[in-house]
């Protein structure tokens, strides 16, 4: 096994976090999809404003406008283990979804601004629930050339609008790893932020090369008012990231799968494998 660097950033209040790791251990089911250029009304899409853009060498992508909200579309449409979806904050581009039953993969596509600062825009795949939780799945991404920011999520959260309450996990497209939280509505979220880098394996040009490691698998667990980030990197068994959380939600909540292009104007998409979504702590795997 290569060994792994992990650097860590604490997002709260700007307070950096450094930590070091070393050596870390056929039915196809359609969900609700629309054209690429209008909503599922058949209205043409909403204008992405400036400040939503994707950040680049000549623009910064900000906070949204103070009380900037657009209205979620709900499908009670169930997939796979999931009772419905929901395009969370209205994304300029419906999303879509996909669920293999041969193989239990389900395919997400949105585009959507982000999901952090005070509210969100992905596509979800959900199921109501109350208790603890124990969420895992694996994560890839088709399109290789996808924007670095783009999201899956595991996230659990207290209700459909763009700026709820919620813990999310998430795998970013250029392989950090992160748990965050919104703990309030309308708040901006925080969190804790990992960047494996690994010496040795593949893509090194040499052995000292440090290249990126993108996880194989991630996982949040439930327990209380208690969130906690699992991660497999190379397919050992799923161990703790970091420390834990804290955020009170009410039963029922709504937890599942889901994705962010970060780029208002494109959909992009993951692969989500192996999901585990269990009424308890202690079961992710």
């Amino acid at each position: 096994m290569a060994d792994f660097v992990v650097l860590a950033r604490l997002g709260l209040g700007r307070l950096a976090l450094v930590a070091a790791v070393v050596s870390v251990a056929s039915g196809l089911s359609l969900g609700q999809a629309a054209s690429p250029t209008t909503g599922t009304t058949g209205q043409a899409a909403p204008a992405v404003p400036a400040w939503a853009q994707p950040g680049s060498a000549g623009h910064t992508q900000v906070a949204p406008p103070k009380d900037f909200h657009r209205a979620s579309r709900n499908f009670d449409e169930p997939i796979g283990i999931f009772e419905g979806q929901s395009d969370v904050g209205g994304a300029a581009l419906p999303g879509s979804s996909t669920y293999d039953a041969g193989s239990g993969r389900y395919t997400v596509n949105s585009a959507g601004y982000i999901v952090w600062y005070s509210r969100d825009e992905f596509r979800f795949l959900w199921k109501k629930m109350s208790g603890d939780v124990s969420l895992a799945a694996g994560v890839t991404f088709p399109v290789a050339n996808g924007y670095d920011d783009r999201k899956a999520v595991l996230i659990i959260r207290q209700d459909l609008e763009d700026d709820s309450k919620e813990a999310v996990a998430a795998l970013h497209g250029a392989g950090m790893i992160q748990l965050a939280v919104r703990a309030e509505k309308g708040v901006r979220v925080r969190d804790l932020e990992y960047r494996i880098g690994g010496r040795g394996g593949r893509g090194a040009e040499n052995a000292d090369t440090l290249v990126t490691v993108a996880a194989k698998r991630i996982g949040v667990e439930k327990r209380g008012d208690s969130f906690a980030l699992f991660v497999s990197v190379e397919g050992e068994p799923m161990h703790q990231f970091g420390a834990p959380i804290e955020l009170h939600l009410d039963g029922p909540f709504y937890v599942g799968i889901g994705f962010c292009s970060h780029v208002p104007e494109k959909v992009d998409g993951a692969v989500f494998s192996g999901v585990v979504l269990e009424n308890g702590a202690g079961q992710v795997r």
